[in-house]
């Protein structure tokens, strides 16, 4: 039996493309069974990242490493994420879904358990690589299960609630990792990680996704690109990640591994677009349309971003994780929010809407935050965090499924939109975290010299808070000497603590900055477009339809 030959399905239940799941009728009961299911896959592939970029610090100390040393594990979960988005489509297409679960499932599992006998960076490291290609797989295959447990008029709701499912990892991860840390530090993560992905596999083997069509997909040429492609993106993601910690200007491997990454990118590019079948159409990724969608998702991650300035501040305020809980707990409400409403007003026709509201939502949020002062403390920072958490999910889904409106006629372009929106997504987290982290060291020197510019033993409140300091101390320290150095250390730590404080002020006001003008753009692109039609607009109802089909089929290689 030829496992290529194509299949006979009802016209209710054809897959849109090979690789995707056929579309049966289900009994309710059946598909609130695909629905949970879809949760479940979709938080694992987001809960293994998150549970460890929310304890870096922790896994810092346990695995006895630097500061610099740690980056290295968001860095390996983008590096190996972005870059086999470019095989897992036609892995899916040639082998079929279920091997591709199953595979990518154990490889995860296997992987995390050998983590846990092999205390060590690189195993750390290699584990956050295999967490990284198993995301991308979960990621679909969570948006696939979900599809199941909708009927065909309500698929776009599906799309949104299985795009958004994973990003309620963050939020989730926040609440509770703390205790995960003290059943046995880093192992706790690594436990809970390794008994999500085993339910995950158990669900997948005892509720199968139904089959779809197979055709021989890979071609040589694939390997070539990716060979060049993946490192390409690896160099980049290292640079990114790193440098703000080792800093830009004073390691020499940060600019080699830019010009590497530069080179070895170009080159796969210049092989795609000379290839009569690309394995990423170039042409298509740089319309006009494609590059403008490009750019939103880019500046919105870098928008949203300010969650990573918030734990920041927080943290140079000398509150912990444990401290935040509220705060999470807000957010996390906030974000399935934003998915709920999102799911129930989501159609072709608001999706330009949706985006603005978000930008708009965030940029209120950002603008908020950016008037903390040293008495800020979580309770003060509900409304702003709650508004980016928002529109941080109601956004997700609107803007995944715009770009579909772009190959419902061109479907072969999967591959390539899977690819730009994950490198808008993952990079454009690892560039807005860069920025944030590199604009807050170089405000805090700025206001930090400023500060301490007045900061003069002639100054008579100097001297009495000095002084003051000093007498605090004065059951513990007898020697006058030693207490006055102990005031100047005091006043030297709240100056510092202040110039953090502003610095953040003006890391948090940029971002609202970047908001606004995106925002702007936006508006003025919408008004461009409605001043210049000449032709009638597609009614919503057959623009809705059509990206239903696909998304049905094609939405899941994030």
């Amino acid at each position: 039996m030829d496992v290529y030959a194509p299949q006979t399905w009802k016209p209710h239940e054809r897959p849109m493309l090979p690789g995707s799941p056929s579309t049966p009728l289900h009994s309710t009961r059946r598909r609130f069974a695909y629905l949970l299911v879809g949760f479940i896959v979709a938080l694992t592939g987001g809960l293994g990242n998150a549970l460890v970029t929310v304890n870096l610090t922790y896994a810092q100390g346990s695995l006895g490493v630097y500061a610099s040393e740690i980056q290295w594990l968001p860095a390996a979960y983008v590096m190996a994420n972005v870059s086999m988005n470019l095989l897992l489509v036609k892995f899916r297409q040639q082998y079929g879904l279920r091997l591709f679960t199953e595979l990518f499932l154990v490889l995860y599992a296997l992987t995390t358990l050998a983590h846990l006998f092999v205390h060590g960076l690189a195993s750390a490291i290699a584990v956050r690589a295999a967490s990284g290609i198993c995301a991308g797989a979960l990621t679909t295959l969570g948006l696939y299960y979900t599809l199941q447990g909708f009927p065909a008029a309500h698929r776009l709701k599906g799309v949104v609630l299985g795009i958004g499912f994973s990003q309620l990892a963050l939020p989730i991860a926040r609440l509770f990792s703390s205790e995960l840390l003290e059943i046995a530090e880093w192992r706790g993560l690594y436990s809970f990680e390794l008994g999500m992905t085993l339910l995950s596999l158990g669900c997948v083997l005892l509720l199968k996704l139904p089959p779809g069509d197979r055709i021989r997909a890979f071609e040589k040429l694939d390997f070539l690109t990716f060979a060049l492609f993946a490192p390409g993106v690896a160099l980049l993601c290292a640079a990114l990640a790193l440098g703000r910690t080792v800093w830009w200007f004073e390691a020499p491997w940060i600019g080699w591994c830019l010009v590497g990454s530069i080179v070895l990118v170009t080159a796969a590019v210049t092989i795609e677009h000379n290839r009569k079948n690309p394995l990423l159409n170039i042409r298509w990724l740089t319309t006009a349309n494609m590059l403008r969608l490009a750019l939103s998702v880019l500046l919105i991650r870098i928008v949203q971003s300010e969650a990573t300035g918030t734990v920041g501040f927080l943290n140079a305020l000398g509150l912990q994780n444990d401290q935040m809980r509220d705060l999470w707990l807000v957010t996390l409400v906030a974000s399935i929010a934003g998915m709920a409403v999102s799911a129930l007003t989501i159609t072709p026709a608001r999706i330009q809407a949706s985006l603005m509201l978000s930008l708009a939502l965030m940029a209120v949020g950002a603008w908020l935050d950016s008037h903390a002062t040293n008495l800020t403390r979580p309770a003060q920072m509900y409304v702003s965090q709650f508004l980016l958490a928002f529109a941080g999910t109601f956004f997700i889904g609107p803007v995944f499924v715009s770009g579909f409106g772009a190959i419902i006629a061109q479907p072969k372009n999967l591959i390539s939109f899977s690819v730009m929106f994950s490198m808008t997504q993952n990079l454009g987290g690892l560039l807005g975290s860069a920025i944030v982290g590199t604009v807050q060291v170089l405000r805090e020197k700025y206001h930090s010299s400023q500060l301490v510019e007045h900061l003069t033993l002639l100054d008579p409140q100097v001297a009495a808070r000095i002084q003051g300091s000093g007498a605090a101390l004065g059951a513990t320290l007898m020697d006058p000497a030693l207490r006055n150095a102990q005031g100047v250390a005091a006043l030297g730590a709240a100056a510092t603590r202040e110039a953090n404080i502003l610095a953040y002020n003006d890391v948090f006001l940029l971002i609202s900055l970047v908001a606004v003008a995106t925002l702007l753009w936006m508006v003025a692109h919408w008004l461009w477009q409605h001043l210049t039609a000449h032709v009638p607009p597609v009614p919503a109802q057959n623009a809705a339809t059509g990206m239903a089909k696909v998304s049905l089929n094609n939405s899941g290689s994030q």
